[in-house]
């Protein structure tokens, strides 16, 4: 994916002739990554695809205060992390993102959008045990090669949990795929 022009996207975002476009471009441009983040939480295509439109109207009503003080990807990728949170608490009943009995009762395989062969499916069988906040960090770092800082930014959390957060995941994960062989 391209880089995107932050400061230019923030000037014709606050320019009044230019913002409709301006946000138009932002969708185009982070839809796709903001849909994977999201669907590492609430797990499936259905409810992604509806925490991702809330997530797009937040940022739409509030671009006018969005102030620049961390990058336009950390501020929208915040957004779609917190309304995927909403989403956790209203529809899962989960109390809190560091539960650790949390665990994923939709996994990536029932989506009728995974085509992975029989070691993917494996794989995201394992991913979806994890609780939610592992299963983020997992996927944020496998998936999308993130540094830690880069998940930090993104998602609030010390670089050290983080680092805690990602090795519990693969311990865990490697377990459930030793279980099954």
């Amino acid at each position: 994916m391209a880089k995107l022009d932050e400061s230019g996207i923030i000037e014709r975002l606050h320019n009044p002739r230019t913002k409709r476009k301006a946000f138009e471009d932002l969708v185009n441009h982070f839809s796709r990554q903001l849909y994977w983040q999201i669907h590492y939480i609430v797990q499936n295509h259905d409810d992604t695809d509806d925490v991702l439109q809330n997530t797009m109207l937040k940022a739409w009503k509030g671009i006018d205060n969005f102030r620049g003080e961390s990058s336009i990807t950390t501020w929208l990728y915040r957004i779609a992390y917190n309304e995927s949170m909403t989403w956790m608490k209203q529809n899962k009943g989960m109390e809190s993102i560091d539960d650790e009995d949390f665990t994923g009762t939709n996994s990536f395989v029932a989506d009728e959008n995974f085509d992975g062969d029989a070691t993917q499916m494996l794989l995201q069988q394992a991913i979806s045990t994890l609780p939610t906040k592992q299963r983020q960090v997992f996927c944020m770092k496998y998936f999308e090669d993130l540094k830690y800082e880069e998940i930090s930014e993104k998602v609030g959390t010390s670089v050290g949990a983080l680092k805690a957060s990602y090795h519990l995941a693969v311990e865990k994960i490697t377990k459930f795929i030793q279980s099954k062989q």
